[in-house]
C-alpha cells in the first residue's frame, strides 16, 4: 500500500467532512446568547490538500478565497453554488453547481513512475477540471443527516455523471459541531474513463488501452464547524476515498495505491 503522509494528519485533526464543508446554518450558538440569523456574506481563506493517487504527482495544495453568500433562495460557498427549491427544518432540495477538481496536468506527473507503468508521458493528454450541475437533497432529523446528489458534467470534459449518498451524525463539541460521515460515490463509465483511463487519442499514439468503466468509491470522513467570536468561524473537512481495483489498477495511478486522502480547512468572517 502506498504511504499516505496526510493520513496521520487526518487522524489527528478534531473535525472534518466528506464532500462538502460544514454548513454554518447548523452552527451551535453560545449558551445563553440569543440566536441570530446567519450573515448574508462571508469572506475568508481556505485550502484543500490532497494526497493525489496519480503516478508521481504527490501532494496537491489548492489555496483559494472562501467567499460565501446566502440569500432567500440562492447561495454560494467555496467551490459550489445552489438554488433552494424547498428548504425547511427537515428537508432541503436544491439545484447545484460544483467545481470538479479531478483533473491533472501531465507535467505534474512523475515521468519515471509512468514509465514503470509502461506509459510514455509525452503521449498523454491533460485531464481538465470541470463543472458539474445537478440536484441535491438533504434530510435532517434526530437520526442524523442524509444527503444525496445527482450531478452531470456541464462543460463536456468527461461527458459523464456521478451520484453520491452520504450519511452523517452531528454532535456538539464545546461551541463547535462535529459530523462524522460515511458515504459512497458512483462514477459513470464516461467520467471514470476520462479521469482514470486512457483516452482514444492516447491509445492511437501507442498508449495502453485501459478503461475502468463505471466505478463505486466508498468514503469515510467528518466535518467540523466552530464559531470564533461573533463574526469569525473555523470550518473544515477530512475525507478518505477507498479506491476500487478498477481505479488502482490504472496505469495512470501510483502502484499499490488503494486510497486517497483530502483535507480542507478555512477561516471565514461574516458580514
Amino acid at each position: 500500500m502506498k504511504k499516505l503522509p496526510l493520513f496521520v494528519l487526518l487522524c489527528a485533526m478534531p473535525y472534518a467532512a466528506m464532500a462538502q464543508t460544514a454548513d454554518p446554518d447548523k452552527a451551535i450558538p453560545d449558551k445563553g446568547a440569543p440566536e441570530q440569523g446567519p450573515p448574508r456574506w462571508s469572506l475568508g481563506l481556505a485550502a484543500v490538500v490532497n494526497d493525489s493517487p496519480y503516478a508521481g504527482e504527490g501532494t496537491r495544495v489548492l489555496p483559494f478565497p472562501l467567499i460565501g453568500f446566502r440569500g432567500e433562495k440562492f447561495y454560494f460557498r467555496g467551490l459550489s453554488a445552489g438554488w433552494n427549491f424547498v428548504k425547511n427544518d427537515s428537508f432541503e432540495l436544491s439545484a447545484v453547481a460544483k467545481f470538479q477538481p479531478g483533473g491533472f496536468k501531465v507535467k505534474d506527473l512523475g515521468r519515471s513512475e509512468l514509465a514503470a507503468n509502461g506509459i510514455d508521458y509525452r503521449l498523454l493528454e491533460d485531464r481538465d477540471n470541470g463543472l458539474d450541475l445537478g440536484l441535491s437533497a438533504k434530510w435532517t432529523g434526530a437520526a442524523g443527516e442524509l444527503e444525496a446528489e445527482i450531478l452531470a458534467d456541464a462543460v463536456d470534459e468527461s461527458g459523464g455523471q456521478e451520484m453520491s449518498l452520504q450519511y452523517g451524525y452531528p454532535f456538539a463539541i464545546g461551541k463547535g459541531r462535529l459530523t462524522p460521515n460515511v458515504g459512497v460515490t458512483w462514477l459513470s463509465r464516461d467520467m471514470a474513463n476520462y479521469f482514470y483511463g486512457t483516452l482514444d487519442e492516447e491509445v492511437a499514439r501507442g498508449v495502453v488501452d485501459y478503461k475502468p468503466g463505471s466505478v463505486v468509491i466508498p468514503q469515510v470522513g467528518a466535518s467540523y464547524f466552530r464559531p470564533i467570536g461573533k463574526k469569525w468561524s473555523l470550518l473544515g473537512f477530512v475525507k478518505y476515498d477507498l479506491l476500487p481495483d478498477e481505479i488502482s489498477d490504472s496505469p495512470l495511478i501510483e502502484p499499490d495505491t488503494d486510497g486517497s486522502a483530502s483535507v480542507f480547512i478555512g477561516f471565514s468572517r461574516g458580514f
